[in-house]
């Protein structure tokens, strides 16, 4: 497991734009992933986006595709979720998460074993 910390949510605009960040420490492997997820009231946790370390390879979930980006710092140990053109069905709590995966780039919430907090992005139309 790793250590989680993650910042950047708030309230904005329809349109508007945040940028969540998510820290990591403890032990880091070729093979380790990290992951965006969300949370909304009454529904299931959902994937946003994912990148895996080594490779950089990234994955999105449909509903992301074309105006979130999530990267990595190497020499912070953080990834980044770049939200933009936010629309209120984006309302949710994002958890940011890690986990192994010795292959391809994980998807699926069962597939990381280390969670944040959770942030609460809230848009507003």
């Amino acid at each position: 497991q790793v250590q989680l910390v993650e910042s950047g949510g708030g309230l904005v605009q329809a349109g508007g734009s945040l940028r969540l960040s998510c820290a990591a420490s403890g032990r880091t492997l070729s093979s380790y992933g990290m992951g965006w997820f969300r949370q909304a009231p009454g529904k299931e946790r959902e994937f946003v986006a994912s990148i895996r370390w080594s490779s950089g390879s990234t994955a999105y979930a449909d509903s992301a595709k074309g105006r979130f980006t999530i990267s990595r710092d190497n020499a912070k140990n953080t990834v980044y979720l770049q939200m933009n053109s936010l629309k209120p069905e984006d309302t949710a709590v994002y958890y940011c998460a890690a986990g192994l995966s010795l292959f391809g780039t994980p998807t699926d919430k069962i597939e990381f074993n280390s969670w944040g907090r959770g942030t609460q992005v809230t848009v507003s139309s």
